[in-house]
Formats: C-alpha cells, structure tokens, sequence
C-alpha cells in the first residue's frame, strides 16, 4: 500500500538528545541528499529543527556523496557516521540501490542499519524518485526497491517517509508541476527539494508531539533478515598491502571523503594481500581517466573489472566501490591485483587510485 510516512519505534533517543540542547545529525544518501547543492532536501529540514528548537545546539553531518550507495556507505559509516558521534541518522539509497542487484542491495542494506542500531543511534528512511519508478507509483504499486527497504523498516521499527510520494501526490494535484520538482527525472529543483522537505518535517512533528518514557538505552537487535548481511566490515591498512612497480600512498586532494590514496599510472603494476572473511571490496577515486584492473582470489580464474562509464562520468572524483566477492568460505584469503588499460570506450587514462580495501566478515 502507498503511504507517504510510517511511524513504528518512537524515537525517544532523539528526543532526550534535543532537551539535552545538543543534537548531532547525519545523513547518508546520493546526489540528492548531498550537501553541495545547497538547496537540496536535508538544509530545510535543518532550517525548521533549528528555528523550531532555538536553544538546541546543532551539529550536522551530511554525507550523502552523489552516485553512490548503500555498499559504500556499509564502509564509510564508521569514519562518516559513528566516529561523528551522531544521534538520529536519514538514510536515502532507494535511488541510487535501484539498479543493483536484489541480493546485494539487501545485504549492503542490512549490514548498514545494523551497524547504525548497534551504536544506539536511530535510523529514518528516506525514498525519493527516480524516472523507472513512475509505472509502479502510478498504478498505485511499491517499487521493489522501496518494498525491500520497507521490510527492513518493519522488522527493526524504523521509521520512513516517502518523499517522492508526497511530491507526486503534489504533482497529481496541482500543487507543483512537474519542471518544477524534477527537470531531468531525478534531482529536484529548491521547488522539489521543499516538498521531499515537507514530508520529512510532517513525520518529524508527529514524532516530536508524542510523549515516551525514558530511553532505557539499546536494545538487543533481532536477527537479521539475511543471513549474509554487511554488518561487519574492515578496511585493510595500505601498509599490509605488497606492491610491485610504482606505487606511492598519497593525501587525496580530490575528495574530502577519501584520507589517502594508493596510486600508480603503471600498466602492469600489481598489488597482493591477504584478507580474513567471506568478502572482500575495493574502492575507489574513478573516473573517464582510469585504469581498469584484472584480479584473482585465492590463485583462481583471473576477473577483468570492466566498470561502466555513463556520460556524465568525470575525468576523476567517482567514489566508488567495486566488489570483488562476498560468498567466499568465511576465513584467510589472499589476493592479487593488475593494472591495465581500459582498452574500452570512455577509458582515457591509466590512473589507479584506491582510497581503501575493505573486508567483509
């Protein structure tokens, strides 16, 4: 059934956290909740908290980064997230998970709202709209992608707001036309920014009005729905990471979300390491201009990476992940890694720039 918001656990944690008089928030999500628009949907929720609760010292977070999604965020919630010490954190990835597959997206999902609920912190979700959501949304249907989000939503009584619901409903009714919340099928206008707004400020509200006891702190969380969720991950250190050919660690001075990079340009250069799991992930800064890779596992069939590069693609600055397995017998493994020209459209360059390696447990 189509439902804009839901409300299930109260949140009790954000509510102590505001008479306390200082809040921290996050925000994790894509290109349309990320912060350097300027207008986009998470600044006028902040404008009404802070003119709602003028005492209330407020710390935001946002580290929505466009084109990415909820696998990433799985590895960058720790340095983004936890360590910021937020309270309530919005989610956002139906968008930017849609095109994923259904068994990843679950697992990447699954393992980042556990990781959040396991620091005491309290989760909302957020949907917004993408242009292959509009046959399901018209006929009065969920979108997959938002149906397996609102499964997670109900076994762990989190809240969630449809937001590219309530814009088109405002559509549907006259109240804003369609230029005016989504020009190109995906990012909204300030217009369109507002209206997701209003329906996170309406959940927030309702929330905020209903008296709860005391927080008595974290609970137990339920098992997870998938078995192989991403709930614990690691990043591997660049220092246990042998290379052959020229490599060189460096300050990323291209994204304020990447620390340090491990580079070369070298066709042929190659990297190994050992890694303890079931999966195992790299990521990085990517763009038109870089390499491709070849990789093995365990001294298995060599794998070509092959990454697509959309139109938009720049010339670096994609922060992105690429994931090698995550089904392998849980334990010791190791890996080798090849550097190689694309040898394929849009590929321009031969730059390989890893920002982390990342194990899946």
């Amino acid at each position: 059934m189509q439902t804009v918001i839901r409300h299930r656990k109260p949140l009790s944690i954000f509510k102590e956290k505001l008479q306390s008089g200082n809040v921290t928030l996050g925000f994790l999500g894509g290109s349309i909740t990320d912060a350097a628009p300027g207008h986009n949907w998470p600044e006028a929720v902040v404008a009404w908290l802070v003119d709602a609760y003028a005492d209330v010292r407020f710390k935001v977070e946002n580290a929505g980064i466009g084109a990415t999604g909820s696998d990433l965020a799985v590895f960058r919630a720790k340095r983004d997230i936890l360590d910021r010490g937020c309270d309530l954190v919005f989610v956002e990835y139906a968008v930017n998970d849609y095109f994923e597959p259904n068994s990843k997206r679950a697992r990447s999902r699954e393992g980042l709202i556990r990781r959040l609920l396991s620091e005491g912190i309290e989760v909302v979700l957020v949907y917004t709209y993408l242009q292959e959501m509009y046959e399901d949304m018209a006929a009065g249907r969920v979108p997959d992608s938002i149906a397996e989000f609102e499964r997670i939503a109900e076994h762990y009584g989190i809240g969630s707001v449809w937001m590219g619901l309530h814009a088109f409903d405002e559509v549907r009714r006259g109240f804003m036309k369609w230029e005016e919340w989504l020009p190109d099928g995906l990012h909204p206008t300030q217009r369109g920014s507002l209206s997701y707004a209003q329906s996170v400020i309406r959940y927030l509200e309702k929330e905020l009005s209903i008296e709860v006891s005391k927080s008595s702190g974290s609970s137990p969380l339920p098992a997870p729905l998938e078995p192989l969720a991403w709930e614990t991950v690691e990043r591997l250190s660049f220092d246990e990471v042998q290379g052959s050919g020229p490599w060189t660690i460096r300050r990323s001075s291209n994204s304020c979300w990447i620390d340090q990079l491990l580079t070369t340009s070298a066709v042929g250069a190659k990297l190994e390491f050992a890694f303890t799991g079931r999966g195992l992930a790299m990521a990085f800064d990517f763009g038109k201009t870089s390499s491709e890779f070849r990789y093995r596992v365990d001294g298995g069939e060599w794998q070509l990476s092959g990454r697509d590069r959309p139109n938009w693609c720049p010339d670096r600055g994609w922060y992105r992940l690429f994931l090698i397995a995550d089904e392998l017998p849980d334990g010791p493994h190791r890996c080798e890694v090849e550097v190689v020209h694309g040898n394929r459209e849009g590929c321009t360059g031969t730059r390989f720039d890893l920002a982390f390696i990342g194990e899946i447990r």
